[in-house]
């Protein structure tokens, strides 16, 4: 993508050189793009019988006992 937000680095120790700022953007990139090329979304499955399914009824309410009658 083209339209990615530029990202703030912020030292709160020390006072590191160009090189070692240099450095550091170099393998926190290399370490972002890997990580990117890596990962993949599970695509849900969802057949033609889910998506056209409708609820024939109420689920059973479970917070109420079957002996709640008593006689």
């Amino acid at each position: 993508m083209t339209d990615e937000q530029p990202t703030a680095i912020e030292i709160v120790r020390g006072t590191p050189t160009a090189e070692e700022l240099a450095a550091l953007i170099a393998v926190v990139s290399d370490a972002h793009a890997r990580e990117t090329s890596e990962a993949v979304a599970a695509v849900p499955h969802v057949s033609a019988w889910q998506r056209s399914a409708r609820g024939l009824r109420t689920p059973l309410r479970r917070d109420i006992p079957w002996g709640r009658y008593s006689g």
